[in-house]
């Protein structure tokens, strides 16, 4: 910086300095404050959107949990369709699309139930709920006769907790395509990972796997006798 000779001469520079640069200072400062502020507000409304998010959702729980949601299940859809259309990017959408999914493969609508889970899969969710809803499309899939592609979506995943129902979902899926040792392996698989878990294996899970490993003849022969 140019050294000054005087105090005066100093006060001048600094008076012309802030008249060629003041304004741009100010600006910068207005838009700082106006951008802290416009955060403030950007994040004020996404505390609102997700409370009523989660009350919409809450709605839809207490209505699924009555007595009288059977007897009026268009209600409950409605209530979880609009959740979805309302609030598509929330967690409480992402469960909404689930639910819808379980009824409908329930109903036999697999074609819809596909449409649901793969809606959740595209909201990029959270790694659990990308899990549950890779397994339950997984399901369906195999349910409509497309085994193969079923297969393919559960390859290689790191399922983390899940990893015991994957083993048994691809159990069922070998056994399907007609692969009896595959079909063994992956059972015999999902019984080692459950069996770590709190929970223990299905007694399901355990019928598959014997109904797949043949009876030995001598035990078949006292089974006989």
């Amino acid at each position: 910086m140019e050294t000054y000779r005087t105090e005066e001469e100093q006060v001048e520079a600094l008076k012309k300095w802030w008249q060629e640069n003041g304004r741009s200072i100010l600006l910068a400062i207005a838009l700082a404050m106006a951008g802290g502020y416009g955060w403030q507000l950007w994040q004020a409304d996404q505390a609102e959107k997700a409370a009523a998010a989660s009350a919409r959702y809450d709605q839809m729980i207490e209505m699924y949990t009555a007595s009288s949601a059977a007897e009026d299940p268009a209600s409950l859809q409605l209530v979880a369709q609009g959740l979805k259309d309302d609030f598509p990017d929330s967690v409480y959408a992402s469960f909404a699309a689930l639910h819808l999914a379980r009824l409908a493969a329930a109903e036999d609508r697999l074609t819809e139930a596909e449409a649901e889970l793969r809606w959740v899969l595209t909201k990029n969710p959270k790694p659990e709920i990308r899990l549950v809803a890779e397994l339950r499309l997984a399901r369906v899939i195999a349910a409509q006769g497309r085994p193969e592609e079923a297969l393919n979506i559960i390859a290689g995943i790191d399922a983390g907790t899940y990893a015991p129902a994957y083993a048994e979902l691809e159990g069922d899926i070998q056994r399907q395509l007609g692969n009896a040792e595959a079909a063994i392996a992956a059972y015999q698989r999902a019984l080692a990972l459950a069996a770590a878990t709190s929970a223990g294996p299905s007694e399901v899970l355990q019928l598959k796997l014997q109904a797949l490993i043949p009876v030995p003849a001598r035990e078949l022969a006292v089974l006989e006798d």
